[in-house]
């Protein structure tokens, strides 16, 4: 099983950026996306980011992923 977790764009420097959720902050490529933007929102799988998505798309994302992990 895959799991791919939305975060938000905080640095770009070329292909290179750096994305945050919940105070995490992790580095990431960003080979897929098109004018990728600080504050923008994507979803991020192996260290790449793979699909852009909108702010609520990403905030109902991870709270699906919060009540996933609160019921194991």
């Amino acid at each position: 099983m895959c799991l791919a977790i939305p975060f938000q764009l905080v640095q770009i420097e070329g292909n290179n950026a750096v994305g945050e959720v919940e105070g995490l902050r992790r580095n990431m490529r960003l080979d897929f996306i098109r004018e990728p933007k600080v504050g923008e929102y994507v979803i991020v799988h192996a260290g790449f980011a793979i699909e852009k998505m909108n702010e609520q798309q990403a905030l109902d994302n991870l709270e699906a992923i919060s009540e996933a992990a609160n019921a194991v």
